[in-house]
């Protein structure tokens, strides 16, 4: 597929949608209970959010995760190999978005129930998008 600003577009967007149905899985029959006890929130209060806000609001952040991490294997790691990539996209979780998670919730005191849930789906949402990344672009 040809590129527009140096990245295939169909995988930008295969891959954020990939990210979202993880999460949509994590946070619901793996996790879903387990998140709303630990954020104290009930499914009621839950079904009172603009999920229209949050849910686009969500694909769109999955659409800039997918999109950097496309900007990074286009510059930098055009020739790497299909393991390789998803590794750097694990990477990308482990070494950036952990720490960045973590940093807040130590200072918010949420607690580490919170942080292991959200670190876990972080982590999938990101080995997932390298596969869709490495095997489509």
């Amino acid at each position: 597929m040809d590129t527009i600003f140096g990245v295939n577009w169909l995988a930008v967007i295969a891959a954020a949608a990939t990210g979202f149905i993880v999460g949509g899985i994590w946070y619901g029959p793996i996790m879903g209970k387990k998140w709303m006890g630990a954020v104290g929130l009930t499914e009621e209060q839950i079904k009172q959010g603009n999920m229209g806000a949050i849910y686009g609001g969500a694909f769109a952040f999955s659409l800039l995760a997918s999109w950097t991490l496309a900007h990074t294997f286009a510059t930098y790691a055009q020739n790497l190999s299909f393991s390789v990539k998803v590794l750097t996209a694990f990477g990308v979780a482990l070494g950036f978005i952990l720490p960045a998670i973590g940093t807040n919730y130590l200072f918010s005191q949420k607690s580490k129930s919170l942080f292991f849930i959200d670190a876990g789906y972080w982590l999938l949402f990101y080995i997932a998008m390298g596969a869709v990344h490495a095997a489509l672009g």
